[in-house]
Parts: structure tokens; C-alpha cells; sequence
């Protein structure tokens, strides 16, 4: 049986400028982050019933984005600029959590406005990273619609 030429490409480089255009109405759940020291911070996940989640959308013609950041929705407009996806001002609900993702959700936050470089990977795991300003690599899994 003959094999398909793409099943023995080389992978395509995540970082890669034309990737984010792929970013466009997709949906992301953070699955790892890594610290510019190599640790790994402790992230929610689904098994814990409320993942932080990011939602990108064109639904009305503008980049909104939107999520769970561990405690509270957020939500405010995004931009795809030189291979980087980039926030504009967020806001969201206001509740106080003592859960972990409460603890993570200051930083979070404050991760979303310091990206220094985004990846994408659309190939088989589906991911994206967005590595910050000070080193530190968020890993997020594509989630389906």
C-alpha cells in the first residue's frame, strides 16, 4: 500500500508566524505550565471539575476571547500580530475562591498580557504554548467544540 508523502514530513515549526492564523475560533484548555527554572506550577485540571480554559472566536465579525481562569469567565478581545497572539483589556466576574485554580488565577491573568511568543501545533496532540516575557511556557490542549 503506497504511504501518503506528508505521513513522513517533518513536523512543521510551532513558532512558525503563519501558525496563529490557525488560532481563529478554536478552544484551549491549560494542561502544563512551566517555569522559567524548569518547575512545573500546579495547573487545574478537568479531573478537578474546572479547568482554566481559553475560547478565541470571530462568531461576530471581532477576536473575542473568553474562558474560565480558575475561579472566575473572563473575556475581552484578542490579536494575531507578527506570530504572536496578543490580549487586550480583560474583565471578568469578581468571585472569591480558595480553590487552587483561585490561587493560580492572579497569574494567569497576568501571563495573558506578557506573551513573548506563541506555537502551534494543529497536528495530532493539538496544542499551543505561549511562552511569557519572563521565560515561563504555558501549554494548552485543543479541546473540541
Amino acid at each position: 500500500m503506497p504511504k501518503h508523502p506528508d505521513s513522513e514530513a517533518a513536523p512543521p515549526d510551532p513558532f512558525n508566524p503563519a501558525a496563529t492564523q490557525l488560532l481563529d475560533d478554536t478552544s484551549w484548555v491549560l494542561s502544563g505550565w512551566k517555569q522559567a527554572d524548569g518547575t512545573a506550577r500546579a495547573v487545574p485540571s478537568a479531573a478537578e471539575g474546572a479547568p482554566i480554559t481559553l475560547v478565541l472566536s470571530t462568531d461576530k465579525g471581532q477576536r473575542h476571547a473568553s474562558g474560565f481562569s480558575g475561579c472566575n469567565r473572563y473575556m475581552g478581545s484578542y490579536t494575531l500580530k507578527d506570530g504572536k497572539l496578543g490580549f487586550g483589556t480583560l474583565g471578568g466576574t469578581r468571585m472569591a475562591c480558595m480553590t487552587p485554580g483561585g490561587q493560580i488565577e492572579g497569574a494567569y491573568l497576568n501571563a495573558l498580557v506578557h506573551i513573548d511568543r506563541t506555537g502551534v501545533q494543529m497536528r495530532e496532540p493539538q496544542q499551543m504554548q505561549l511562552v511569557l516575557d519572563n521565560g515561563d511556557t504555558l501549554t494548552f490542549d485543543r479541546r473540541a467544540k
